[in-house]
């Protein structure tokens, strides 16, 4: 099992972050010890003073594939789940002004939060799923995925050129804006549509 995983999918979200729009899908990885399911709780590693949520949309693929075209792609996933991509922002900044890469920033572990899944055949388009994220009750974000950059589908194809997809893979699909910092003891509960996905606690 790989997790693999977009950046700068939405526009608003690289505004934010003062991120240039990419011409193709920015991808990068995690591993498998990256995998926090079950709404345990996260905790803040002691190696980051500004860890970020980023909540994002995620494919749990079921099919093996290698360079599958868009119009194909609808044929190697049946559910749509909600997650968090945890990112340690000032690992990642330092990082990003020395040129060097910045896995561990994302991949560290416990860092790929999956919730739970709901079936395509329940959703009339994957690319108008309204969710959002809920910060001690708050809402902090929210998007839609007709917002992203790269639909779905373009994302699966894109990504099928480098790796082979294998059943029980996952795809996070990239974050809207809205992003920020946890702190312990915060709750964050997931929702695509009206449905909660996830609801776990910082500590």
């Amino acid at each position: 099992m790989k997790i693999m995983a977009i950046g700068q999918n939405y526009a608003d979200h690289n505004k934010e972050l003062q991120n240039q729009t990419p011409t193709e899908p920015v991808v990068f990885m995690k591993p498998d010890s990256a995998l926090l399911k079950n709404n345990k709780p996260f905790f803040i590693p002691d190696f980051s003073n500004e860890i970020h949520y980023e909540t994002e949309l995620v494919i749990k693929f079921n099919r093996l594939g290698k360079n599958i075209e868009p119009r194909f792609a609808h044929r190697y996933y049946a559910e749509i789940g909600l997650g968090v991509d945890f990112t340690a922002r000032d690992l990642q900044r330092t990082l990003k002004a020395q040129g060097k890469p910045w896995e561990i920033s994302k991949a560290f572990d416990n860092s790929a939060v999956i919730g739970d899944f709901v079936p395509v055949n329940s959703i009339a388009d994957v690319q108008n799923i309204e969710f959002r994220l809920d910060l001690n009750g708050k809402t902090v974000q929210s998007g839609n995925s007709s917002q992203m950059i790269f639909p779905i589908n373009e994302l699966i194809a894109h990504i099928s050129r480098y790796f082979t997809i294998k059943i029980g893979d996952f795809l996070f699909t990239g974050t809207p804006a809205g992003v920020g910092a946890v702190a312990i003891g915060d709750r964050l509960e997931g929702y695509v549509f009206d449905q909660k996905l996830f609801d776990f606690y910082v500590k």
